[in-house]
């Protein structure tokens, strides 16, 4: 027997979407609420479906916040940057937490004691300063001291096709690592992929700027081809895929021309580094025309047979500026705290209080002799050793005391379900909140409507929200009744 979408007991069973017949998708949801409610002799004469989909979208967004249950993740085992990026989908957090060697989650408690303010750059005598210096360096992050890739942005950091999985752009030793490893096509020819960083930087009011880095590109050895490596400025990202190039530099399966790889990329001005390593400078580029451009590096080495791996490496990467003046006129911020301020910079390298917990474990009498009256008015959100942390919205990031570095952290956030086209779904149980909130604000929003029929809307969404609320709760009378047992203990205050 099949269930109600034609899925058979075998399919289910033997496939990997458990749990999903639970939800309808947004796209049903949407087809069955013109089924429904639109059409002649219907409440809504007429209503294209674009204008059904709008309120069908803020009807999930609206319900995913306080009525939907809420089961997003992520888990990261925390970098020395003491730092982790809010999902793309982030609304709010549920809860923050690190998993101990037992796979116990130990929560951890927002602190509101400190933050990472934006850092304004001001001259000896304290005033604000609204213009670049001579010299200047105008990239983020460019000599990767942090251990960090942020905020450049990267083709393809990971290669899953491997395993165990390999980091093919990263952050090692404060220097920025391009892993190529050899790959075979249908054709039985050998490459490697062609990959590509970038970040954007504004040069808004500056005329010329200098380029410099530090390049290794690996020197041609047997079978593996010379190390291609370059850095430049570019007025686009470039191409955000990574190319594979085979032995004789053509993109298997006839794909279009290879732009990560090719040097028209730069199309302001580049240095390179062919099979050597040495430091490289350009000066004096002209970028007069322009706002914001592209600091681009690309990294290539042609691998000719099986098994084969090289790296290129780039550091000290520095766009500069060759006299001083210019800028957009905003608040610059201060040279060298342009991600970290001072005050985040102290927090994360501050040993926390919360590791000197004799101040507040019971653990017997002796412990606390010598505090004495230091208990007195102890904060209880303070009282606990498992550390804390503060969301920076705007760098989008949570930061994290200096205790839980190494640790696995997880994150249980809330999504508005709008992320991914596969999350665009709604529990059966609240199906008809969902077509009572699109119809009540399909009314609200067209003409001739009167009060008394908006009203009676507002109502009826409101119920049905609330009934939906209640049979999500999942409250089970079993559990309760095995919760409430333990009152009958005796528990001294």
């Amino acid at each position: 027997m099949g269930l109600l979408d034609g899925t058979t007991h075998g399919e289910y069973y033997q496939g990997s979407d458990y749990g999903n017949y639970q939800f309808v998708s947004l796209d049903d949801v949407i087809t069955q609420f013109q089924i429904m409610y639109i059409g002649e002799d219907k409440l809504i004469p007429k209503a294209k479906r674009a204008d059904v989909a709008f309120h069908a979208q803020r009807a999930l967004a609206e319900l995913s916040f306080d009525t939907f249950k809420s089961y997003k993740s992520q888990q990261i085992d925390l970098p020395p940057s003491l730092t982790m990026v809010l999902p793309h989908d982030y609304v709010n957090y549920t809860k923050v937490s690190w998993a101990d060697s037992a796979g116990i989650k130990r929560p951890l408690y927002p602190t509101k004691h400190t933050s990472n303010p934006f850092q304004v750059r001001q001259d000896s005598v304290g005033d604000y300063v609204f213009e670049v210096g001579s010299g200047e360096q105008l990239l983020l992050n460019g000599d990767f001291e942090d251990n960090t890739f942020n905020p450049w942005h990267a083709n393809k950091i990971l290669d899953e096709s491997v395993s165990p999985p390999v980091n093919l752009i990263s952050v090692a030793s404060g220097v920025l690592k391009f892993n190529h490893i050899s790959r075979t096509d249908t054709g039985g020819n050998f490459y490697g992929d062609a990959m590509h960083a970038a970040q954007m930087i504004d040069v808004s009011g500056i005329d010329f700027v200098n380029i410099s880095a530090d390049g290794v590109a690996a020197v041609a050895s047997g079978s593996q081809g010379t190390g291609q490596l370059r850095f430049g400025l570019s007025t686009g990202k470039g191409d955000e895929e990574t190319y594979p190039l085979n032995n004789n530099g053509i993109v298997p399966g006839g794909a279009s021309a290879n732009a990560t790889s090719d040097i028209d990329i730069f199309d302001i001005g580049y240095i390179e580094w062919l099979g050597v390593t040495s430091t490289q400078q350009e000066v004096a580029i002209d970028v007069s025309a322009y706002d914001t451009v592209f600091a681009i590096v690309t990294s290539y080495i042609p691998l000719e047979a099986a098994s084969l791996s090289a790296t290129n490496t780039i550091d000290n990467i520095k766009v500069a500026t060759t006299i001083a003046g210019g800028g957009s006129g905003e608040l610059q911020a201060a040279e060298g705290n342009e991600i970290s301020s001072s005050t985040w910079n102290s927090y994360k390298s501050n040993t926390p209080a919360e590791n000197n917990n004799n101040h507040y474990a019971n653990h017997s009498h002796d412990d606390h002799d010598h505090i004495g009256s230091e208990r007195y008015g102890l904060e209880p959100s303070h009282a606990q050793t498992n550390g804390s942390f503060y969301i920076d919205d705007r760098l989008g990031k949570i930061h994290f005391s200096s205790n839980i570095s190494g640790k696995t952290v997880i994150l249980d956030y809330i999504s508005d379900s709008l992320g991914t086209d596969g999350e665009m779904q709604v529990p059966k149980l609240a199906e008809d909140a969902m077509y009572k909130h699109i119809l009540c604000d399909m009314m609200g929003a067209r003409a001739n409507v009167g009060g008394g029929r908006l009203a009676y809307y507002k109502k009826d969404k409101f119920a049905a929200v609330r009934k939906a609320k209640l049979r999500l709760s999942n409250i089970k009378l079993e559990e309760l009744t095995q919760i409430l047992r333990g009152q009958s203990k005796h528990i001294k205050h």
